[in-house]
């Protein structure tokens, strides 16, 4: 897949690194504002307390 990628990008090796770099960092930034907010409520890792017992300590 990677290869397909790389061999559709325009241009000599140099310009294809910064264009695959480019590629890179929009596919982390939709995944980073997008994708994981979207998906927060879902985890099961957001609860903030460990141990509690009712009626304080």
């Amino acid at each position: 897949m990677y290869g397909l990628i790389w061999r559709l990008l325009p241009g000599p090796w140099p310009v294809r690194l910064l264009l695959m770099l480019a590629l890179v960092a929009g596919v982390a930034a939709g995944l980073w504002y997008y994708v994981f907010p979207a998906i927060d409520p879902y985890m099961p890792f957001n609860d903030g307390a460990v141990g509690t017992a009712q009626g304080g300590g």
